[in-house]
């Protein structure tokens, strides 16, 4: 993103997105989670066509939903899908879990070292979890991943759009299939919510199945690259396994970018943080900037898994806060309890600086995590 700097001391900044549309930045903490939560602000545009766009994906490059009726509609989108993710259904999952971990950690001390870490325990774990919570043959995977990574390019909109096409179509059959056979998977559940027809429960599931491997699989990886970077902090969970909740909270708080943000487009004329924002204007609310705000988080820079880190903005706030967040905050406290205790002379096996981000991606992460004990 380029960003137009300005010697006022407004906190909204005005910025062009990657494919060049203007768009207002939020940065500061206070302000963007006073604007997460503010209903002056929606994810559906009164003229999608001539709406400013982050980058190229169907998927979340630009406006969605019915400007007339998105609220209703969200609020039905929570009531579908809230209720399988709450914190005692998130609970009953933990057994299960950590289980799997487990798993993957004994093929990964059997096979190693050195090892990938990514595709040792960051890949499959995310991905055995939420097919298992949803009714998805784990056995699809490399064909349904390789149309979440397409409809996540930010570079590419026709591969985006095809890429969603193709796991929508493939969220129709397993839709069929409950219908046919139902379980207890949230896929089944879903077929028995009155007056939802296949095309709205293929559109959920699967936008679960992306949310709910993707950013977590991002988010392992990002994760254990900054522990094992800092050997105390490392250490020091290793040696305190009452750690490993601080420890979660403060590897989802401190990476330092989150993409373009979250974006919000304006639905009516309104100042806020001493500017004018025009109704269809887009707002990009920079959460990882916000999470790095030295007004609330001391030191934002350094990694300190003893920090107060709860209060950070990664999984927004208000009425659109992540559904999914006990669940990835579940697979994160698995995964860095189960390291930590296994491995606790684990390190990056090439310095960090060598260590490749994936781009042009909605969620980014390491495309592989060398590591060795």
């Amino acid at each position: 993103m380029r960003v137009n700097k300005s010697s006022s001391p407004c906190p909204m900044e005005r910025v062009r997105t990657a494919v060049g549309d203007e768009a207002w930045r939020v940065t500061g903490y206070d302000l963007a989670r006073r604007l997460l939560d503010d209903d002056r602000l929606g994810r559906s545009h009164p003229d999608p066509s001539s709406a400013a766009r982050i980058g190229e994906s169907a998927l979340f490059g630009g406006p969605s939903g019915d400007h007339a009726t998105e609220r209703e509609d969200h609020a039905r989108l929570r009531a579908m899908l809230q209720p399988h993710f709450s914190p005692a259904r998130v609970r009953a999952l933990r057994p299960r879990v950590e289980e799997l971990t487990a798993q993957l950690l004994d093929a990964m001390e059997r096979d190693g070292p050195p090892a990938d870490l990514h595709r040792a325990l960051a890949l499959p774990l995310p991905l055995l979890v939420i097919c298992e919570l949803l009714g998805v043959p784990y056995e699809d995977r490399d064909r349904f991943r390789a149309w979440t990574e397409a409809a996540g390019d930010t570079t590419d909109n026709a591969r985006s759009a095809q890429g969603l096409a193709a796991l929508y179509a493939y969220g129709r059959e397993l839709v069929g299939r409950k219908r046919r056979e139902p379980a207890d998977d949230v896929i089944s559940r879903l077929c028995a919510w009155p007056g939802a027809d296949d095309d709205e429960i293929a559109r959920r599931s699967m936008t679960l199945l992306f949310a709910g491997h993707e950013t977590t699989v991002a988010q392992i990886g990002l994760g254990a690259a900054l522990l094992l970077a800092d050997r105390g902090q490392w250490r020091a969970l290793a040696s305190d396994p009452g750690l490993v909740d601080g420890a979660v909270e403060e590897i989802l708080r401190a990476p330092t970018s989150s993409g373009a943000g979250i974006p919000r487009y304006a639905r009516a004329d309104f100042e806020v943080g001493g500017a004018r924002v025009a109704a269809g204007d887009l707002v990009l609310l920079d959460t990882a900037a916000a999470n790095h705000d030295p007004a609330v988080f001391e030191r934002p820079g350094d990694l300190d898994i003893t920090r107060k880190a709860a209060g950070h903005l990664s999984f927004g706030h208000g009425a659109r806060y992540c559904v999914g967040a006990p669940l990835a905050r579940l697979e994160l406290r698995a995964v860095f309890s189960g390291l930590a205790a296994r491995f606790p002379a684990l390190r990056l096996a090439v310095p960090a600086d060598r260590l490749r981000l994936r781009t042009g991606s909605l969620t980014s992460g390491y495309m592989e995590l060398p590591v060795t004990w």
